[in-house]
């Protein structure tokens, strides 16, 4: 599976609120962070953890893959994010970052 289809298949898991599907694709120690930023997930587990408290927190939790880019051991989602269906959604860009097949590190612009 290219980078690009790994990424979009963790915006599925996403979707489906489901961590434990969307961590498999990442390796032990992958975090999620701002863009050359603050860690804001450490570690498999911590980004599991983080994952089912916003999924608890914001139930219509969803994002859209407006486009999506792969360049070597990255890829690229452009998405739209909505944290309720009533609610305004927001846009993120997303590098993924890989190490062999599974995710490393996940960086969001916002």
């Amino acid at each position: 599976m290219n980078k690009l289809a790994i990424a979009e298949a963790m915006i599925a898991h996403y979707n489906a609120q489901d961590a434990d599907a969307y961590v498999a694709l990442m390796s032990d120690d992958a975090v999620e962070a701002g863009y050359r930023g603050a860690v804001l997930r450490d570690g498999k587990e911590g980004v599991r953890s983080g994952l089912k408290a916003m999924f608890a927190q914001f139930p219509e939790n969803r994002a859209e893959i407006i486009t999506g880019y792969e360049l070597g051991p990255f890829a690229v989602l452009h998405e739209k994010v909505w944290r309720t269906n009533a609610g305004e959604p927001f846009e993120v860009m997303s590098v993924y970052s890989f190490d062999g097949d599974k995710c490393s590190r996940v960086e969001f612009i916002r």
